[in-house]
């Protein structure tokens, strides 16, 4: 039997207004061969799912797209349980790389390769990995919803990196597989570039702070969430600041 790339979902138990349904954890895998795609947080539920969802298939790394909470914490303890190294762009609170991973670099998957893409602009540590024509995203790219931006001007470039790619799927750290990406990827740059316009609207109106802007341009979001949003106002103001509108 001929072996396919395959791609395995573990949902983690944290839903929330930050995370959605919860983190996605991937397990990709050819043949025997696999690796785990953000592991999440530290759940002892989740990390016996992920066992679980390995079966007979032997992990050769683990792989964290950035290091925020819901995303990296896990990476260490199951990297230990199977003896095989964790890999990240760089250290966080609760999270050590084994081996440092950088643009361009490639790791082995059976017959295989994936590409690692720096992808900085959600987190200054922001990967992505390329296998063929798919992509996972973790939070650079979210399924159903936008993300909360800490460097707008190096995550607009991140984001304009991906269209030339001709992906056909992205597996998003958080939300359901994106079938269209490049639909998906348009939206995300406009989206951005409407926050940019509604922002100097606001600052025309008089506001005078990150927080009378977040209060005008997101009153009809979730308040829960404009801790975030103000984390990507700011990011669009400092980008207004150094590098003008567009």
């Amino acid at each position: 039997m001929v072996s396919e790339l395959r791609i395995d979902r573990v949902l983690a138990p944290n839903p929330g207004p930050f995370t959605l349904t919860g983190t996605n954890t991937w397990i990709a895998s050819f043949g025997k061969e696999a690796i785990v795609i953000d592991p999440g947080p530290r759940l002892a539920d989740h990390e016996a799912a992920i066992v679980r969802g390995l079966e007979e298939r032997r992990p050769s790394g683990i792989l964290v797209t950035h290091n925020h909470e819901d995303h990296a914490p896990l990476a260490n303890p199951l990297a230990r349980q199977f003896e095989i190294p964790a890999y990240g762009h760089a250290p966080g609170p609760d999270f050590e790389p084994d081996l440092t991973l950088v643009e361009g670099d490639r790791l082995p998957l059976g017959e295989k390769e994936l590409l690692v893409l720096a992808t900085p602009g959600h987190s200054d540590d922001h990967l992505c990995f390329q296998i063929d024509q798919v992509l996972f995203s973790g939070d650079h790219i979210m399924g159903g919803s936008s993300v909360m931006v800490e460097d707008l001007a190096r995550y607009l470039a991140s984001l304009r990196r991906l269209r030339p790619l001709g992906l056909e799927r992205i597996y998003p750290g958080h939300g359901p597989e994106i079938d269209h990406p490049d639909e998906v990827i348009d939206w995300y740059v406009a989206h951005r570039l409407q926050r940019e316009r509604e922002i100097l609207a606001a600052l025309e109106a008089g506001a005078t702070s990150v927080a009378e802007i977040v209060e005008i341009i997101y009153r009809e979001v979730d308040p829960s969430l404009h801790s975030l949003a103000a984390v990507s106002v700011a990011a669009h103001l400092r980008k207004l600041e150094e590098a003008g509108p567009g």
